[in-house]
C-alpha cells in the first residue's frame, strides 16, 4: 500500500512549520540552483507530481505556462494548494504518483520535488512518464541524493559531547527500502544508487541535460546547522529531455 503521511494531523502540523512550507520556493535550500535548470514555461502544458502546497504549479503558471496539472497523495496537501492558486488552469489531481494515468503525449515539461524517493518502482514510473511527454518534452525532477538515502537513517553520527562526527554511507548497493526519520516520525522511502537514477533514463529513452548537487545557497548559511549541509550532498537535480528509442 502506497504511503500517505502528509494526511496524518500531526505528520502534517510538523510539516506546515518547515521554512519551505511557511516561505514557498523561497524558503527551500535548493530552489535558487533549481530554478536556474527550469525550461521555459511559455505556452507550455506541466505536469507537477508530488506537488505539495502548488508552489510549483504557481510558478510555472506565473511565468506563462498554459496550464499545470498538479497531482499529490493528500488530500490536506491539496487543500492548502487549492487555497493559494488563484489561476482556473491549474487542476489539482488527488492520486499516487505510481497511479497516474495521462493520454500519450500530454505534457511539455514533468517536474517533481523530493518525490520521487517515495516511490519503489522508478522504472515503470519513468517509462509512463516518457510515453507522457510530447516529443523533446522535459522531464525535471529532485529527489534526496543516494549518499543520502544509502545508509537508512538520515542523521549525522555523533560524539559522547553531541557534536557531529560524520555523516553514515553504507549498503550502498543494496537498494530498496529504508525507514527513515524525518520530522520526528517513521517514514518509507527507497534507496537506489546513482547509476540507476541516471541509468534508467537512459534506458527508457531520454538524454540527460544536466546533473547538479545543490548546495547551501548564501544567503542560508547562517541559518543553524546550515554550514553542516556542505559536508555531504542532500539532494540531487536531474534534468532529462525526451529522445527517441
Amino acid at each position: 500500500m502506497k504511503e500517505n503521511k502528509y494526511d496524518d494531523n500531526i505528520f502534517f502540523q510538523k510539516y506546515s512549520q518547515m521554512s519551505r512550507s511557511q516561505q514557498g520556493l523561497a524558503g527551500a535550500g535548493e530552489w535558487e540552483t533549481l530554478k536556474k535548470l527550469l525550461p521555459d514555461f511559455k505556452d507550455k502544458r506541466v505536469l507537477d507530481l508530488g506537488c505539495g502546497y502548488g508552489w510549483h504549479c504557481i510558478y510555472a503558471m506565473e511565468h506563462g505556462a498554459s496550464s499545470v496539472v498538479g497531482v499529490d497523495i493528500s488530500h490536506k496537501m491539496l487543500e492548502v494548494a487549492k487555497e493559494k492558486t488563484h489561476f482556473p488552469e491549474v487542476e489539482y489531481e488527488c492520486c499516487a504518483i505510481e497511479d497516474i494515468d495521462f493520454p500519450e503525449e500530454s505534457f511539455d515539461v514533468i517536474l517533481s520535488s523530493l518525490a520521487f524517493h517515495y516511490i519503489e518502482g522508478y522504472e515503470d514510473l519513468i517509462n509512463n512518464l516518457y510515453i507522457m511527454l510530447k516529443p523533446n518534452g522535459i522531464l525535471i525532477f529532485t529527489v534526496e541524493h543516494p549518499v543520502f538515502t544509502s545508509y537508512g537513517t538520515q542523521d549525522w553520527h555523533y560524539n559522547e559531547k553531541g557534536e557531529i562526527l560524520h555523516f553514515p554511507v553504507d549498503n550502498y548497493y543494496y537498494e530498496g527500502k529504508r525507514t527513515a526519520v524525518f520530522l520526528g516520525e517513521k517514514v518509507t522511502k527507497y534507496h537506489r544508487t546513482l547509476t540507476t537514477y541516471l541509468n534508467t533514463l537512459l534506458s527508457n529513452g531520454f538524454i540527460i541535460n544536466q546533473i547538479v548537487e545543490p548546495q547551501p545557497p548564501e544567503n542560508m548559511m547562517d541559518i543553524p546547522g546550515m554550514e553542516d549541509e556542505m559536508r555531504r550532498p542532500m539532494m540531487l537535480i536531474v534534468s532529462a529531455r525526451k529522445g527517441c528509442k
